[in-house]
Formats: structure tokens, C-alpha cells, sequence
């Protein structure tokens, strides 16, 4: 499973134990680092051309 599609879940709804349940494969800290992955994604620095 990408990291995308565990996103895909969260943001369409699903919680952490529904997620576990329907895929026994994954663990809790399997979504944490999918969360934190997707956190550093969003932390690129700003840069302005003057």
C-alpha cells in the first residue's frame, strides 16, 4: 500500500482502527510515518525571485 492511499483514507474519513481492520497488514506506526511523511512533503521552504 503507497503512502498516498493511507492518506487518501484519512482524508476521506476513515479512522486509524477502521484502517487497521480492513488492512491487517499495517500498523499503527505504519500511518504515523505516513503522516509524518506527508508533513515533511509540506515543509518546503519558500523561495521569492526578485
Amino acid at each position: 500500500m503507497r503512502v498516498g492511499d493511507v492518506l487518501a483514507l484519512l482524508a476521506a474519513g476513515a479512522d486509524e482502527t477502521e484502517i487497521l481492520e480492513d488492512y491487517p497488514y499495517l500498523t499503527t506506526e505504519d500511518i504515523r510515518a505516513c503522516l509524518e511523511y506527508a508533513a515533511a512533503q509540506a515543509d518546503h521552504a519558500i523561495v521569492i525571485a526578485s
